[in-house]
Protein backbone atom coordinates (compact mmCIF):
# COMPACT_ATOMS: atom_id res chain seq x y z
CA UNK A 1 0.00 0.00 0.00
CA UNK A 2 1.29 3.23 -1.20
CA UNK A 3 0.78 6.76 1.06
CA UNK A 4 0.30 10.01 -1.26
CA UNK A 5 1.92 13.73 -0.35
CA UNK A 6 -0.28 14.74 2.17
CA UNK A 7 -3.37 16.83 1.14
CA UNK A 8 -4.33 19.90 3.40
CA UNK A 9 -7.76 21.08 3.81
CA UNK A 10 -7.90 24.67 4.76
CA UNK A 11 -11.97 24.70 4.15
CA UNK A 12 -14.08 22.57 6.61
CA UNK A 13 -14.64 24.21 10.08
CA UNK A 14 -15.70 21.04 11.89
CA UNK A 15 -15.27 17.71 11.53
CA UNK A 16 -17.47 14.57 13.31
CA UNK A 17 -15.43 11.14 13.36
CA UNK A 18 -17.48 8.06 13.72
CA UNK A 19 -20.82 7.30 11.48
CA UNK A 20 -22.60 5.69 14.18
CA UNK A 21 -25.73 7.10 16.23
CA UNK A 22 -23.40 9.51 18.56
CA UNK A 23 -21.61 10.92 15.65
CA UNK A 24 -24.75 11.20 13.48
CA UNK A 25 -26.43 13.21 16.04
CA UNK A 26 -23.87 15.24 16.70
CA UNK A 27 -23.44 16.01 12.88
CA UNK A 28 -27.54 17.21 13.18
CA UNK A 29 -27.16 19.20 15.91
CA UNK A 30 -24.02 21.48 14.49
CA UNK A 31 -24.81 21.90 11.01
CA UNK A 32 -28.92 23.07 12.43
CA UNK A 33 -26.23 25.30 14.36
CA UNK A 34 -25.29 26.67 10.93
CA UNK A 35 -22.00 25.22 10.83
CA UNK A 36 -20.28 23.64 8.32
CA UNK A 37 -19.68 19.81 9.06
CA UNK A 38 -17.65 17.18 7.37
CA UNK A 39 -18.08 14.06 9.32
CA UNK A 40 -15.61 11.29 8.48
CA UNK A 41 -15.90 7.84 9.18
CA UNK A 42 -13.25 4.63 8.26
CA UNK A 43 -15.64 2.29 6.78
CA UNK A 44 -16.86 2.76 2.77
CA UNK A 45 -20.45 3.56 4.68
CA UNK A 46 -21.94 5.14 7.73
CA UNK A 47 -24.05 3.30 10.32
CA UNK A 48 -22.73 -0.61 9.76
CA UNK A 49 -23.09 -1.53 13.40
CA UNK A 50 -26.73 0.13 13.70
CA UNK A 51 -28.02 -1.82 10.76
CA UNK A 52 -26.70 -5.18 11.88
CA UNK A 53 -28.23 -4.20 15.41
CA UNK A 54 -31.40 -3.70 13.76
CA UNK A 55 -31.37 -7.22 11.93
CA UNK A 56 -33.77 -8.82 14.92
CA UNK A 57 -35.47 -5.71 15.64
CA UNK A 58 -34.86 -2.62 15.97
CA UNK A 59 -34.54 -1.49 20.10
CA UNK A 60 -34.18 2.23 19.59
CA UNK A 61 -34.75 2.56 23.18
CA UNK A 62 -37.14 1.68 26.56
CA UNK A 63 -40.39 3.05 27.49
CA UNK A 64 -39.87 2.54 31.50
CA UNK A 65 -40.46 5.84 33.64
CA UNK A 66 -37.17 8.15 33.02
CA UNK A 67 -36.04 7.46 36.76
CA UNK A 68 -35.73 3.58 36.29
CA UNK A 69 -34.14 4.00 33.05
CA UNK A 70 -31.40 6.52 34.37
CA UNK A 71 -30.80 3.83 37.04
CA UNK A 72 -29.18 1.54 34.28
CA UNK A 73 -26.38 4.29 33.95
CA UNK A 74 -25.58 4.43 37.95
CA UNK A 75 -21.69 3.93 37.30
CA UNK A 76 -21.07 6.85 35.22
CA UNK A 77 -23.12 9.56 36.56
CA UNK A 78 -21.86 12.01 33.47
CA UNK A 79 -24.45 9.94 31.41
CA UNK A 80 -27.58 11.37 33.73
CA UNK A 81 -27.68 15.25 32.60
CA UNK A 82 -27.11 13.89 29.32
CA UNK A 83 -30.26 11.82 29.24
CA UNK A 84 -32.13 14.13 31.23
CA UNK A 85 -32.18 16.52 28.02
CA UNK A 86 -32.60 14.03 26.19
CA UNK A 87 -34.74 11.16 27.25
CA UNK A 88 -36.12 7.97 25.69
CA UNK A 89 -39.48 10.29 25.07
CA UNK A 90 -37.64 12.77 23.80
CA UNK A 91 -35.70 10.23 21.18
CA UNK A 92 -39.40 8.50 20.07
CA UNK A 93 -40.24 11.81 19.48
CA UNK A 94 -37.08 12.89 17.13
CA UNK A 95 -37.99 9.49 15.24
CA UNK A 96 -41.28 10.30 14.89
CA UNK A 97 -39.75 13.77 13.02
CA UNK A 98 -38.03 11.58 10.73
CA UNK A 99 -41.20 10.28 9.53
CA UNK A 100 -40.87 6.95 11.07
CA UNK A 101 -43.11 5.86 13.63
CA UNK A 102 -42.80 3.89 16.69
CA UNK A 103 -44.44 1.07 19.32
CA UNK A 104 -44.01 -0.38 22.40
CA UNK A 105 -43.47 -3.88 23.30
CA UNK A 106 -44.81 -5.91 25.36
CA UNK A 107 -41.30 -5.78 27.28
CA UNK A 108 -41.41 -1.93 27.27
CA UNK A 109 -39.10 -1.87 24.66
CA UNK A 110 -39.55 0.43 21.62
CA UNK A 111 -39.37 -0.40 18.02
CA UNK A 112 -39.45 1.15 14.92
CA UNK A 113 -43.19 0.28 13.02
CA UNK A 114 -41.36 -2.31 10.75
CA UNK A 115 -38.69 -3.30 13.18
CA UNK A 116 -35.97 -2.13 10.80
CA UNK A 117 -33.04 -0.04 11.40
CA UNK A 118 -32.43 0.76 7.42
CA UNK A 119 -35.62 3.30 6.83
CA UNK A 120 -34.63 5.09 9.78
CA UNK A 121 -31.03 5.53 8.57
CA UNK A 122 -31.97 6.68 5.36
CA UNK A 123 -34.16 9.23 6.11
CA UNK A 124 -32.06 10.04 8.43
CA UNK A 125 -28.88 10.64 5.84
CA UNK A 126 -31.23 12.45 3.76
CA UNK A 127 -32.32 15.22 6.61
CA UNK A 128 -28.31 15.40 7.35
CA UNK A 129 -27.20 15.74 3.78
CA UNK A 130 -29.95 18.46 3.41
CA UNK A 131 -28.40 19.91 6.47
CA UNK A 132 -24.97 20.39 4.30
CA UNK A 133 -23.52 17.67 6.09
CA UNK A 134 -20.41 16.43 4.00
CA UNK A 135 -19.99 12.85 4.22
CA UNK A 136 -16.10 11.04 4.02
CA UNK A 137 -16.12 7.59 3.78
CA UNK A 138 -12.81 5.54 3.95
CA UNK A 139 -11.34 7.68 6.41
CA UNK A 140 -9.11 6.45 9.05
CA UNK A 141 -8.15 8.93 11.64
CA UNK A 142 -4.32 8.55 12.48
CA UNK A 143 -4.09 10.93 15.08
CA UNK A 144 -3.37 14.31 15.34
CA UNK A 145 -0.47 16.52 13.92
CA UNK A 146 1.74 18.60 16.23
CA UNK A 147 -0.15 21.69 15.29
CA UNK A 148 -3.10 19.93 16.22
CA UNK A 149 -4.53 19.05 13.08
CA UNK A 150 -6.70 15.88 12.44
CA UNK A 151 -4.31 12.81 10.13
CA UNK A 152 -6.46 10.98 8.32
CA UNK A 153 -5.40 7.80 5.45
CA UNK A 154 -8.27 7.82 2.88
CA UNK A 155 -8.56 4.32 0.91
CA UNK A 156 -8.62 4.94 -2.98
CA UNK A 157 -8.43 2.51 -4.93
CA UNK A 158 -6.06 0.19 -2.78
CA UNK A 159 -4.08 3.50 -2.07
CA UNK A 160 -3.48 5.11 0.83
CA UNK A 161 -3.79 9.19 0.45
CA UNK A 162 -3.03 10.94 3.72
CA UNK A 163 -5.03 13.89 4.30
CA UNK A 164 -4.16 16.66 6.79
CA UNK A 165 -7.46 18.30 7.95
CA UNK A 166 -7.57 21.81 9.50
CA UNK A 167 -10.72 22.62 12.03
CA UNK A 168 -11.96 24.28 14.59
CA UNK A 169 -13.48 22.16 16.70
CA UNK A 170 -13.98 18.25 16.57
CA UNK A 171 -16.35 15.52 17.60
CA UNK A 172 -14.56 11.84 18.85
CA UNK A 173 -17.42 9.23 18.24
CA UNK A 174 -15.25 6.33 16.91
CA UNK A 175 -16.87 3.64 19.10
CA UNK A 176 -15.69 0.71 21.34
CA UNK A 177 -14.00 -2.21 20.58
CA UNK A 178 -16.54 -5.00 19.91
CA UNK A 179 -17.78 -5.69 16.41
CA UNK A 180 -14.59 -5.13 14.68
CA UNK A 181 -15.85 -5.79 11.27
CA UNK A 182 -18.19 -3.03 11.29
CA UNK A 183 -15.56 -0.74 12.49
CA UNK A 184 -15.56 -0.49 16.28
CA UNK A 185 -12.07 -1.68 16.62
CA UNK A 186 -10.76 0.50 19.76
CA UNK A 187 -6.97 1.92 17.71
CA UNK A 188 -8.26 5.29 18.91
CA UNK A 189 -7.16 4.35 22.28
CA UNK A 190 -3.61 4.44 21.82
CA UNK A 191 -4.17 8.10 20.05
CA UNK A 192 -5.60 9.40 23.30
CA UNK A 193 -2.94 8.06 25.58
CA UNK A 194 -0.62 9.52 23.47
CA UNK A 195 -2.50 12.76 24.81
CA UNK A 196 -2.04 11.44 28.25
CA UNK A 197 -5.50 11.27 28.09
CA UNK A 198 -6.79 8.99 30.80
CA UNK A 199 -8.64 5.89 28.85
CA UNK A 200 -10.11 3.52 31.28
CA UNK A 201 -9.35 -0.52 29.96
CA UNK A 202 -11.51 -1.31 26.99
CA UNK A 203 -13.80 -4.74 28.55
CA UNK A 204 -16.87 -6.78 26.56
CA UNK A 205 -20.03 -5.93 28.16
CA UNK A 206 -23.14 -7.91 27.47
CA UNK A 207 -21.13 -10.66 26.45
CA UNK A 208 -21.09 -14.59 26.93
CA UNK A 209 -19.28 -16.88 29.40
CA UNK A 210 -16.87 -19.87 29.12
CA UNK A 211 -18.08 -23.02 31.24
CA UNK A 212 -16.11 -25.87 30.94
CA UNK A 213 -18.89 -28.63 29.17
CA UNK A 214 -18.54 -32.04 28.61
CA UNK A 215 -17.90 -33.38 25.23
CA UNK A 216 -21.42 -35.34 25.11
CA UNK A 217 -23.54 -32.10 26.38
CA UNK A 218 -21.25 -29.84 24.15
CA UNK A 219 -22.16 -31.38 21.35
CA UNK A 220 -26.27 -32.33 22.07
CA UNK A 221 -26.88 -29.04 23.57
CA UNK A 222 -25.01 -26.01 22.16
CA UNK A 223 -27.24 -24.08 20.62
CA UNK A 224 -30.64 -25.28 22.91
CA UNK A 225 -32.59 -22.18 24.79
CA UNK A 226 -33.17 -22.20 28.33
CA UNK A 227 -36.40 -20.78 28.65
CA UNK A 228 -38.19 -19.99 31.99
CA UNK A 229 -35.14 -19.60 34.35
CA UNK A 230 -34.58 -17.34 36.84
CA UNK A 231 -30.47 -16.65 37.57
CA UNK A 232 -28.66 -15.11 40.22
CA UNK A 233 -25.22 -13.14 41.09
CA UNK A 234 -23.56 -11.70 43.98
CA UNK A 235 -21.00 -8.90 42.74
CA UNK A 236 -17.96 -7.70 44.63
CA UNK A 237 -19.79 -5.65 46.97
CA UNK A 238 -21.89 -8.84 47.87
CA UNK A 239 -25.08 -7.27 46.26
CA UNK A 240 -27.36 -9.78 45.08
CA UNK A 241 -28.55 -9.33 41.35
CA UNK A 242 -31.53 -11.27 39.82
CA UNK A 243 -33.37 -11.46 36.62
CA UNK A 244 -36.31 -13.44 35.17
CA UNK A 245 -35.87 -14.27 31.63
CA UNK A 246 -34.13 -16.48 29.52
CA UNK A 247 -30.51 -17.85 28.30
CA UNK A 248 -28.75 -19.88 25.47
CA UNK A 249 -26.03 -22.76 26.07
CA UNK A 250 -23.26 -22.15 23.71
CA UNK A 251 -20.49 -24.18 22.19
CA UNK A 252 -18.35 -22.85 24.66
CA UNK A 253 -20.52 -22.17 28.11
CA UNK A 254 -24.25 -19.45 27.95
CA UNK A 255 -25.04 -16.20 26.68
CA UNK A 256 -28.17 -14.51 26.31
CA UNK A 257 -30.40 -11.49 26.87
CA UNK A 258 -30.66 -12.45 31.09
CA UNK A 259 -26.63 -13.12 30.74
CA UNK A 260 -25.97 -9.95 29.23
CA UNK A 261 -28.03 -8.36 32.14
CA UNK A 262 -25.35 -10.14 34.89
CA UNK A 263 -22.31 -9.56 32.55
CA UNK A 264 -20.66 -6.50 34.26
CA UNK A 265 -20.92 -8.41 37.72
CA UNK A 266 -19.57 -11.54 36.20
CA UNK A 267 -17.03 -10.36 34.18
CA UNK A 268 -15.68 -8.52 37.28
CA UNK A 269 -15.76 -11.48 39.22
CA UNK A 270 -13.87 -13.01 36.82
CA UNK A 271 -11.23 -10.53 36.89
CA UNK A 272 -10.77 -10.07 40.74
CA UNK A 273 -11.43 -13.46 41.38
CA UNK A 274 -10.34 -15.25 38.27
CA UNK A 275 -13.91 -17.19 38.46
CA UNK A 276 -17.69 -16.02 38.50
CA UNK A 277 -20.79 -18.08 39.76
CA UNK A 278 -23.78 -18.13 38.14
CA UNK A 279 -26.45 -19.43 39.98
CA UNK A 280 -29.68 -20.73 38.32
CA UNK A 281 -32.77 -21.60 39.10
CA UNK A 282 -34.96 -24.10 36.10
CA UNK A 283 -38.26 -23.79 37.67
CA UNK A 284 -38.83 -20.13 38.61
CA UNK A 285 -42.78 -20.59 38.80
CA UNK A 286 -42.53 -23.90 40.96
CA UNK A 287 -41.80 -23.56 44.65
CA UNK A 288 -39.50 -25.94 45.84
CA UNK A 289 -42.14 -27.85 48.40
CA UNK A 290 -44.34 -28.48 45.44
CA UNK A 291 -41.06 -30.10 43.30
CA UNK A 292 -40.22 -32.45 46.29
CA UNK A 293 -43.56 -33.24 46.39
CA UNK A 294 -44.06 -34.31 42.65
CA UNK A 295 -40.87 -35.86 42.60
CA UNK A 296 -42.41 -37.88 45.89
CA UNK A 297 -44.58 -39.31 43.52
CA UNK A 298 -44.21 -43.10 41.98
CA UNK A 299 -41.80 -43.61 39.56
CA UNK A 300 -43.00 -46.91 37.74
CA UNK A 301 -41.21 -47.92 34.88
CA UNK A 302 -39.86 -44.23 34.14
CA UNK A 303 -35.62 -43.55 34.33
CA UNK A 304 -35.32 -40.88 36.68
CA UNK A 305 -34.89 -38.38 33.34
CA UNK A 306 -38.22 -39.09 32.14
CA UNK A 307 -39.73 -39.08 35.39
CA UNK A 308 -38.51 -35.17 35.87
CA UNK A 309 -39.67 -34.90 32.37
CA UNK A 310 -43.25 -35.93 33.09
CA UNK A 311 -43.82 -34.66 36.81
CA UNK A 312 -42.14 -31.07 36.40
CA UNK A 313 -42.50 -30.76 33.05
CA UNK A 314 -38.90 -30.11 32.13
CA UNK A 315 -37.12 -29.89 28.62
CA UNK A 316 -34.18 -32.05 27.71
CA UNK A 317 -31.88 -29.46 27.87
CA UNK A 318 -32.88 -28.91 31.55
CA UNK A 319 -32.51 -32.10 32.60
CA UNK A 320 -29.60 -32.71 30.92
CA UNK A 321 -27.92 -29.18 32.44
CA UNK A 322 -29.10 -30.70 36.01
CA UNK A 323 -27.21 -34.16 35.36
CA UNK A 324 -24.10 -32.33 33.76
CA UNK A 325 -23.63 -30.39 37.09
CA UNK A 326 -24.43 -32.39 39.69
CA UNK A 327 -23.18 -35.69 41.56
CA UNK A 328 -24.90 -38.70 40.58
CA UNK A 329 -25.70 -39.21 44.41
CA UNK A 330 -28.81 -36.32 44.67
CA UNK A 331 -30.80 -37.86 41.92
CA UNK A 332 -32.25 -40.21 44.60
CA UNK A 333 -32.80 -38.17 46.80
CA UNK A 334 -35.96 -35.44 46.16
CA UNK A 335 -34.77 -32.60 48.40
CA UNK A 336 -31.20 -32.12 47.33
CA UNK A 337 -32.47 -33.00 43.74
CA UNK A 338 -35.28 -29.94 44.50
CA UNK A 339 -32.58 -27.71 46.18
CA UNK A 340 -30.16 -28.63 42.83
CA UNK A 341 -33.61 -27.63 40.20
CA UNK A 342 -33.68 -24.25 42.24
CA UNK A 343 -30.28 -23.38 43.30
CA UNK A 344 -27.79 -24.70 40.16
CA UNK A 345 -24.56 -23.36 40.03
CA UNK A 346 -22.69 -22.71 37.33
CA UNK A 347 -18.99 -21.85 37.09
CA UNK A 348 -17.98 -19.05 34.94
CA UNK A 349 -14.39 -19.47 33.80
CA UNK A 350 -13.94 -16.28 31.51
CA UNK A 351 -15.75 -13.76 29.85
CA UNK A 352 -15.68 -14.20 25.84
CA UNK A 353 -13.56 -11.89 24.07
CA UNK A 354 -14.24 -8.12 23.12
CA UNK A 355 -14.72 -8.63 19.59
CA UNK A 356 -17.79 -10.71 20.17
CA UNK A 357 -19.48 -8.82 22.97
CA UNK A 358 -22.60 -6.92 22.02
CA UNK A 359 -21.04 -3.35 23.62
CA UNK A 360 -17.94 -2.32 24.78
CA UNK A 361 -17.20 -0.81 28.85
CA UNK A 362 -14.43 1.39 29.69
CA UNK A 363 -13.19 3.95 27.57
CA UNK A 364 -12.36 7.74 27.99
CA UNK A 365 -12.52 8.52 31.56
CA UNK A 366 -15.41 10.83 32.91
CA UNK A 367 -12.94 12.88 34.65
CA UNK A 368 -11.21 14.07 31.65
CA UNK A 369 -14.38 15.31 30.16
CA UNK A 370 -16.41 19.09 30.67
CA UNK A 371 -20.43 18.29 31.57
CA UNK A 372 -20.78 19.42 27.78
CA UNK A 373 -18.41 16.30 27.28
CA UNK A 374 -15.41 18.25 26.16
CA UNK A 375 -11.67 16.86 26.72
CA UNK A 376 -10.32 19.19 29.59
CA UNK A 377 -6.89 18.84 27.87
CA UNK A 378 -8.00 19.79 24.50
CA UNK A 379 -10.48 22.36 23.89
CA UNK A 380 -12.62 22.27 21.51
CA UNK A 381 -12.13 18.61 21.38
CA UNK A 382 -15.36 16.66 22.24
CA UNK A 383 -16.58 12.82 22.91
CA UNK A 384 -19.00 10.89 22.11
CA UNK A 385 -20.81 7.31 22.23
CA UNK A 386 -19.91 4.33 23.09
CA UNK A 387 -15.92 5.39 22.91
CA UNK A 388 -17.05 6.96 26.63
CA UNK A 389 -16.43 5.07 29.82
CA UNK A 390 -19.91 3.73 30.44
CA UNK A 391 -22.60 0.34 30.02
CA UNK A 392 -25.95 -0.30 30.11
CA UNK A 393 -27.84 -3.77 29.48
CA UNK A 394 -29.51 -4.13 26.46
CA UNK A 395 -33.04 -2.93 25.90
CA UNK A 396 -31.94 0.22 24.08
CA UNK A 397 -30.47 1.61 26.70
CA UNK A 398 -27.26 1.41 24.46
CA UNK A 399 -28.63 3.40 21.76
CA UNK A 400 -30.76 5.75 24.17
CA UNK A 401 -27.20 7.16 25.26
CA UNK A 402 -25.37 7.11 22.20
CA UNK A 403 -28.08 9.55 20.78
CA UNK A 404 -27.83 10.87 24.12
CA UNK A 405 -24.15 11.56 24.05
CA UNK A 406 -23.72 12.71 20.67
CA UNK A 407 -26.21 15.89 20.75
CA UNK A 408 -24.44 17.03 23.79
CA UNK A 409 -21.61 16.84 22.50
CA UNK A 410 -22.99 18.71 19.45
CA UNK A 411 -24.25 21.19 21.86
CA UNK A 412 -20.98 21.77 23.44
CA UNK A 413 -19.15 21.97 20.04
CA UNK A 414 -21.59 25.09 18.88
CA UNK A 415 -21.52 26.78 22.36
CA UNK A 416 -17.96 26.48 22.26
CA UNK A 417 -17.50 27.94 18.74
CA UNK A 418 -20.18 30.66 19.45
CA UNK A 419 -18.55 31.69 22.64
CA UNK A 420 -14.65 31.62 21.01
CA UNK A 421 -13.22 34.61 20.33
CA UNK A 422 -12.79 35.01 15.82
Amino acid sequence: MSHSTPSINHELRVAVLGGGPAGLMAAEIIAIAGYKVALYDAMPSVGRKFLLAGVGGMNITHSEPHEKLIERYSTAAFLKPCIDNFSSQALCDWIHGLGINTFVGSSGRVFPTDMKAAPLLRAWLHRLRELGVEFYPRHRWLGWTEAGDLRFSEQRDNLAATKIVQVNATVFALGGASWQRLGSDGAWVSLFEQKNIQVNHLLPSNCGFDIHWSEKFQQEFAGAPLQTIRLTTVNLDSHQKSIRGEAAITKTGIEGTSVYALSASLRDSILAKGFAELRVDLLPDVPREKIIAQLNKPRGKNSISNFLRKQLNLPAVKVALLRELTPASIWQDSRQLADALKNLSLHLKAFRPIDEAISTAGGVSGNELTTSLMLKKIPGTFCAGEMLDWEAPTGGYLLTACFATGRTAGLGLVKYLQDKPQ
